[in-house]
């Protein structure tokens, strides 16, 4: 999780690329919004806070299963996008910590790789003001590992990163069964929550060496590195993937979704 002054600086880089995030972002899969409402007991109808919705990705399905979503924007440009593909959601521009909605109540909380921008200090006492009792938090959070089939790519492009950013963090994909559930240690930790639990699904995308290039520009890291650093850096990895048979290569999705339920 970012630290402080990181996460200032990194949580508004987002909105300088809207419309390519809507691109070249994947959607999440069915299975993740099953588990969200078999666990948080979500029905048509249900009041849902969406924070950080970007450009709606989560978004749409969440309205596609009936719930009322008010998504809660910090980006005016990804807040516009949103609207745009979730026509029946309420997308308010504000910062989750700071907005005050007209009555409190919701049914859940959710967020699909936004929590982590959050302020450590009001990531649990927020919802708990503006949860019904029994309500959800519901955040999902996804990393990229290496499955025992993993596209064996990955080591060459480390190559790339340790020529280009090297950095003591940079490190080849995790094995799945390596990556630790630190946020439900968090949610345990709060002791907001009277139920915890945690779901993971692993998802398989294929890009080709254009779509990749694409994503890699979405990430804020990639995003304040200086203009020649990254597109250096993305030049190698474009040539190395266009180079492969078939020009393209799979990435492996750890998604996990950790859901607590306040004492009802």
């Amino acid at each position: 999780m970012p630290r402080h002054r990181d996460r200032e600086r990194l949580r508004v880089t987002f909105g300088s690329v809207a419309e390519q995030y809507d691109r070249a972002r994947p959607s999440y899969p069915d299975a993740i919004f099953d588990d969200l409402a078999a666990i948080a007991g979500l029905r048509p109808g249900s009041r849902v806070v969406e924070v950080g919705p970007g450009t709606g990705k989560a978004t749409v399905e969440l309205v596609r299963r009936g719930y009322a979503v008010t998504g809660v924007e910090l980006s005016p440009d990804l807040a516009e996008v949103a609207r745009r593909n979730a026509p029946g959601a309420e997308i308010v521009v504000s910062n989750f910590e700071t907005w005050e909605p007209a009555a409190a109540g919701f049914d859940a909380i959710v967020a699909t790789a936004a929590y982590h921008w959050i302020a450590s200090e009001l990531r649990y006492a927020k919802p708990l003001a503006l949860l019904k009792p029994g309500g959800a938090l519901a955040v999902v959070h996804g990393w990229h590992v290496f499955p025992p089939d993993g596209d064996p790519v990955w080591a060459a492009v480390q190559e790339d990163y340790d020529a280009v950013v090297p950095h003591p963090d940079n490190g080849p994909p995790p094995p799945p069964e390596e990556i630790v559930d630190e946020w439900g240690d968090e949610f345990h930790a709060s002791g907001v929550f009277e139920r915890v639990e945690a779901r993971r699904h692993l998802q398989e995308l294929v890009y080709t060496a254009d779509e990749y290039v694409d994503v890699l520009g979405t990430f804020s890291d990639n995003l304040v590195l200086p203009a020649a650093q990254r597109d250096e850096l993305f030049r190698r990895i474009h040539a190395r993937i266009a180079a492969r048979p078939g020009g393209t290569v799979t990435k492996h999705y750890l998604l996990e979704l950790t859901l607590g339920l306040t004492p009802a």
